[in-house]
């Protein structure tokens, strides 16, 4: 651990906290109302641009791992804060379009938006593992912890941001330009602090996804592994991108924004719980019974719509079904499968790009309440797997010893 780069770990960070706007401002219903003005269409269509983001990943994804290691991750973090200073910029670019191609625009810059993510975390999450190498678990929990802390502030910086049009119409494009302009910054800002770039000063040969795919035989169990990266990100992406839709439509909740906060603090407040109790308890039980409490929230939902049990199945849902769910499956992935973690731990960041671009795109053409049995169905397939995954893992890692 060398003091030098903390300042480039914290510009790092600083990346993530704008992310945490970029990936839930389009899950918003404020946000969705007011695009959809613009554009003419649906509100519920607009969550097909939140799946752009997903497709998005899944181009990039393939190619921005072994590029961060061959380039260095400093041209990855640059790639990626620019690519997502053209998805913010973009935004307001297609709300100002209006119905001459704005929505068109808007899920061409989302795609976009998506492959900085893809770039970001491939640049990001082994750099500030690399500073604060004494704890590189505690510095990509960091992540999760700058993206937690901008989304529970999310509905305040709505309110400051909101402006009326001369045209009368409620406009969101001043936290795009402030968002899009801070990753200007921050890619000038990261040209110049020191990094360790360590895997790419040293120019390893590294093996890439599908040569590594050549090699691999798969098994029952890295299957279900993978399909849990599907399931677990289906839960919370649904929840983020169509809940607050619920609460308004299905509860006459008029501005359920601030479920956005309690989600968020679910999330907060997991990340440090969760890390306590994995030093007690086996990873493995955490994919079935954060699964299983998520799917209690949901049904409880379902069958009493109200204020009340909408911000406390927020919270809950931020907590079981955001708070490192997918990160723990990602763990339970490297502990059981040692010799092809790090091929299963791509997959398993493909399935979870995959159920983005699928679950979105199907969930912009139902009902909130369609949206919601939805996601009760997936989350409930995640329990069953969560289920086979724990009766099966003494064997598994007998098995790969």
């Amino acid at each position: 651990m060398n003091k030098k780069y903390f300042p480039a770990a914290f510009i790092l960070y600083l990346n993530y906290f704008i992310h945490g706007v970029g990936c839930s401002i389009l899950g918003q219903s404020v946000i969705k109302e007011a695009l959809a003005a613009s554009w003419g269409v649906e509100v519920m269509s607009i969550t097909a641009i939140s799946a752009a983001l997903g497709l998005g990943r899944l181009i990039a994804l393939p190619f921005a791992g072994p590029l961060s290691d061959k380039l260095g991750r400093r041209i990855s973090v640059v790639i990626g804060g620019l690519s997502y200073a053209i998805y913010l910029f973009g935004l307001a670019f297609a709300f100002n379009a209006g119905a001459n191609g704005g929505y068109q625009i808007a899920y061409i810059c989302a795609i976009v938006g998506g492959i900085a993510n893809s770039f970001l975390d491939t640049g990001i999450y082994p750099a500030v593992a690399e500073v604060i190498s004494d704890a590189p678990g505690v510095a990509t929990m960091g992540i999760k912890f700058f993206i937690a802390i901008s989304q529970m502030l999310l509905p305040f910086f709505l309110g400051m941001a909101v402006a009326t049009t001369a045209a009368g119409m409620t406009s969101y494009n001043n936290l795009f330009y402030v968002c899009g302009a801070a990753y200007l910054i921050l890619v000038v800002l990261i040209f110049i602090l020191p990094l360790p770039d360590s895997d790419a000063s040293k120019g390893e040969k590294k093996e890439g996804l599908i040569e590594s795919l050549k090699h691999t035989n798969f098994s029952i169990e890295s299957i279900a592994m993978i399909l849990i990266g599907f399931t677990c990100t289906g839960t919370f992406q649904l929840w983020l991108n169509c809940a607050q839709n619920y609460a308004k439509t299905n509860v006459g909740w008029e501005n359920p924004s601030i479920m956005q906060t309690y989600y968020s603090m679910g999330t907060l407040i997991a990340l440090v719980v969760t890390s306590i109790l994995t030093r007690k308890i086996k990873d493995v039980r955490f994919i079935l019974v954060y699964p299983l409490i998520c799917l209690a929230t949901l049904i409880g939902v379902l069958l009493c719509p109200t204020q009340a049990v909408c911000a406390a199945a927020a919270f809950i849902i931020g907590w079981a079904g955001a708070g490192g769910l997918l990160q723990i499956a990602t763990s339970v992935c490297n502990m059981l499968f040692p010799k092809i973690k790090g091929t299963v731990t791509a997959l398993v960041m493909i399935a979870s790009s995959l159920c983005n671009y699928t679950i979105l795109t199907a969930a912009s053409k139902m009902t909130p309440s369609g949206v919601m049995i939805m996601n009760i169905v997936l989350t409930g397939i995640g329990v069953l797997l969560g289920l086979f995954v724990n009766l099966r893992y003494a064997k598994m890692l007998e098995a790969n010893k």
